[in-house]
């Protein structure tokens, strides 16, 4: 019987507002089927599940029954537009085989490895280098690396560069406007009492004309380079902005195609690269571990493609740090018709059902008794190789139809970072207390990561 909405249920979610991740992830915990169901008052029920049997009916099995649903593209519609990561249907199916096409392209990869040395060796190590020479300058590390994955996804989305990595100043009011559409758009998800947020964008007040002039200044932004890049005939360049108005669709899917690239290529890349920088502090035989490896993969001073993809130490790094602390903490779909999942769950038409990252890193059933603990050696098998585990249990990425396109590049991206910085410098934390995981639409670290910097000795 589907039960009404509960007022003791939104006192418990209003109480436990602050706390959302481990509330959720201890309900789970206690859940013999590692799922739960959330019914308060003004907002739709809700499934959320830890249970990768779930995860794989949800994502792949009968994924035509779980789009991302009018509430869901609703809360980012603003933001996002019908861009590929907020559409259903043709226009998704559209969207995802023209990207697909793209993002497997050889010249496309290429392209992004250039950016990436010519970013890193120009621009982040000499930052680094500074930081070392001087005992009196602390860095926050997250929001250097915050500006480098948005310089890097700007040169490889727009071809266009914002110098954001240049510390002497401000960084560009695109990026301001980003970050307030990020969080208001996510506190809409967060929100108690779905009305309040669209009364006050109906009147057009408080935080919603926040995110309405943020929106609005990049739209202008990305519209004006669309124009230049057409009134130049730029179409068929390397970036992505390029490649999709060589495809021939409208300017308003190109852009927002674009926005969803470039929220998503900044702020995950760089929320992972933040986590593990930190866990390595804590964690030196470890960050011992991955510098041999780097050493070992860098021959002559540079690195290739094949050095990266050799990596798999560090890849273990990184992955068990996103098992810990996944940049995306949550996503969830909306049921078009009644289902059961396979624990047996009763989902009705309109539900949301929402899969939960961060509460399945930390299952016992999944993980075991160490779960809490930073162990890369757990993605290895008796052999040594790398043992990756399935996506439906470890769904970082998605998984299905809709797994990240771009998981190969974030994975490129990542091990270059982590290899260059690692081989050169270590990080000193300033604080000692653990950092908070703050889940926005892409978690981060509360307070920044501020560090000293020290050369490696080699």
């Amino acid at each position: 019987m589907l039960t009404p909405p509960s007022i003791s249920c939104l006192v418990s979610f209003y109480k436990n507002r602050h706390r959302l991740l481990n509330w959720y992830t201890e309900l789970l915990s206690q859940s013999k089927t590692q799922t739960i169901t959330v019914h308060r008052l003004g907002a739709p029920r809700t499934i959320v599940t830890a249970n990768p049997e779930n995860v794989e009916y949800i994502l792949k099995t009968n994924f035509a029954n779980f789009p991302k649903g009018k509430p869901f593209t609703e809360l980012l519609g603003d933001f996002l537009g019908v861009g590929i990561f907020n559409v259903d249907g043709d226009m998704w199916s559209t969207q995802r085989k023209l990207a697909s096409h793209e993002f497997s392209a050889k010249s496309l990869r290429e392209f992004v490895v250039k950016v990436l040395e010519d970013e890193v060796e120009t621009r982040l190590i000499p930052i680094l280098e500074n930081a070392a020479l001087n005992d009196n300058i602390i860095l926050d590390m997250q929001e250097v690396l915050r500006r480098f994955a948005f310089d890097t996804i700007c040169q490889v989305s727009l071809g266009m560069d914002p110098f954001c990595l240049d510390l002497s100043r401000p960084p560009p009011p695109l990026v301001a406007a980003f970050d307030a559409a990020s969080e208001i758009s996510a506190m809409r998800g967060a929100a108690p009492v779905y009305a309040v947020w669209k009364f006050k964008r109906a009147f057009d007040v408080g935080l919603e004309k926040d995110l309405k002039d943020a929106v609005n200044l990049i739209h202008a932004c990305i519209d004006d380079i669309i124009r230049s890049k057409k009134d130049k005939n730029c179409g068929g360049g390397g970036d992505l902005l390029s490649r999709f108005l060589g495809a021939g669709l409208e300017d308003q899917t190109v852009r927002d195609m674009v926005i969803s690239f470039l929220m998503a290529g900044r702020d995950t890349t760089s929320a992972a690269l933040t986590w593990l920088f930190w866990l390595l502090t804590g964690h030196r035989e470890i960050e011992k571990q991955a510098v041999e490896e780097v050493t070992v993969a860098i021959k002559d001073g540079g690195l290739s493609f094949d050095d990266l993809k050799e990596m798999n130490y560090v890849k273990a790094c990184l992955c068990e740090s996103m098992r810990l602390y996944p940049p995306v903490v949550w996503d969830s779909k909306h049921a078009a018709n009644d289902d059961v999942l396979p624990d047996g769950t009763p989902v009705y038409r309109g539900n949301r059902v929402t899969y939960f990252q961060y509460g399945m890193g930390r299952m016992e059933d999944l993980w075991g008794k160490d779960r809490f603990e930073f162990r890369p050696d757990r993605w290895f098998d008796e052999n040594g190789a790398f043992k990756p585990v399935s996506p439906y249990k470890f769904p970082v990425f998605q998984a299905g139809p809709r797994v990240c396109l771009g998981k190969e590049m974030a994975f490129i991206q990542m091990k270059y970072v982590v290899a260059s910085v690692l081989r050169r410098f270590e990080f000193l934390p300033v604080r000692s207390d653990p950092p908070v995981f703050v889940p926005l639409l892409t978690a981060y670290m509360a307070g920044g990561f501020n560090v000293r910097v020290r050369r490696r000795e080699q």
